[in-house]
């Protein structure tokens, strides 16, 4: 008996096409729609690579800087010397830096007005003496006439009065040669005590004005360094306030000192604050005009320091990459800086013992980045 095979009911063709066929092409889409869900899934959630960068860990460190200026020796009391009266100058006996003692003659100017006024006064004072003794005559001879009955009351009464003008006049005339004298006087100038000139405003035949200055005396006695110091560094802080001196043409002499005056004033022109310095027993070397130098050393002070390639900004302000020990990702810190050194910079506030700062490799570091530095494992 011979037997037919059959196919299946609903198997080898359906509408027409091959059932392998269609087996190929379910598989061929699943296997698709596995790839993309694949693709979508790691766009979702990317890996970020953590960045190798070089950190340390910062300690305070007791620090002392030392700030070197230029300055000028200069007395410390000076005075503009004037004739007190005008006049044409006829003597000039000093130049600059000339030493002079208290009561020398520095100049002179030409005496004819000012003898003319005394001759005047002297005159005038010598006319006021005979009429107080003619008034004093006529009293003597009223009053001996008053007590014998032979004159009036009326006529005593202006005898008297006559006298007491004439005491009167003699005072001011008197006054007046006085005066006249110390112009005559005035006509010299002298030093008030002694000293070094350190300037001159005159020549001989010049007319001067009275408190014109014509001369700068430098008293003998206390010595100052004054210095212009910038604002940004001062010396208001200095330990002690004891500043170590040198002659800037001779290094080998040298003094202390100590911050005696500082001005409350800032130049307007220059930024800078004048101090002076008070020298203690000057050298003879240093004398007045001479270049020195001051060196100070700032107050001792604890203070972190990191290197100029940790510094960023965050804004206007500066700020350091931190790494957090226990995530192990990078933050940006504003700091304060104190000062600016050459190899590092001083931070002032923001830093504290022990947080490990990024000094390399942070300008390309985005905030909660994950990090790795010296010493850990990649």
């Amino acid at each position: 008996m011979k037997h037919r095979f059959q196919p299946c009911q609903g198997g080898g063709q359906r509408d027409g096409r091959p059932i392998m066929k269609l087996r190929g092409a379910a598989l061929a889409a699943a296997l698709l729609a596995t790839s993309l869900s694949a693709c979508n899934d790691r766009s979702a959630a990317p890996v970020e690579r953590a960045a190798l960068v070089h950190t340390e860990l910062v300690q305070p460190r007791d620090g002392q800087a030392a700030v070197t200026l230029t300055g000028e020796v200069q007395a410390r009391f000076s005075a503009d010397l004037s004739f007190r009266v005008s006049g044409r100058v006829i003597e000039r006996f000093v130049d600059v830096g000339a030493h002079v003692n208290a009561g020398d003659v520095l100049a002179r100017l030409d005496p004819a007005e000012q003898q003319a006024d005394f001759d005047a006064a002297t005159a005038s004072v010598a006319a006021a003496e005979a009429q107080l003794r003619v008034a004093q005559a006529t009293f003597d001879r009223q009053s001996y006439l008053l007590s014998s009955g032979f004159t009036t009351r009326t006529a005593y009464d202006q005898a008297q009065e006559q006298l007491r003008t004439a005491q009167s006049a003699l005072e001011s005339v008197k006054s007046q040669l006085g005066t006249a004298r110390e112009a005559l006087g005035d006509t010299e100038l002298y030093a008030r005590a002694g000293g070094v000139i350190t300037a001159r405003n005159l020549e001989v035949g010049q007319v001067v004005q009275a408190t014109q200055s014509v001369f700068t005396l430098a008293q003998d006695g206390e010595r100052d360094a004054v210095f212009d110091v910038p604002e940004s560094v001062f010396f208001g802080d200095v330990e002690h306030g004891h500043v170590s001196l040198a002659l800037v043409s001779g290094s080998d002499v040298t003094a202390v000192g100590y911050v005696r005056e500082i001005s409350p004033a800032v130049d307007p022109k220059s930024s800078t604050v004048r101090v002076k310095v008070a020298i203690q027993n000057p050298p003879p070397a240093m004398t007045l005009g001479s270049a020195i130098a001051g060196t100070a050393g700032t107050k001792p002070a604890t203070e972190i320091t990191v290197p100029w390639t940790a510094l960023m900004a965050t804004g206007s302000k500066p700020a350091v990459w931190i790494v957090d020990p226990k995530t192990g990702t990078a933050s940006l810190k504003p700091v304060t800086v104190g000062a600016y050194e050459a190899e590092a910079v001083v931070i002032k506030e923001g830093l504290q013992a022990g947080d490990r700062v990024v000094i390399d490799g942070g300008k390309l570091l985005s905030s909660g980045q994950p990090v790795t530095f010296d010493g850990d494992r990649s």
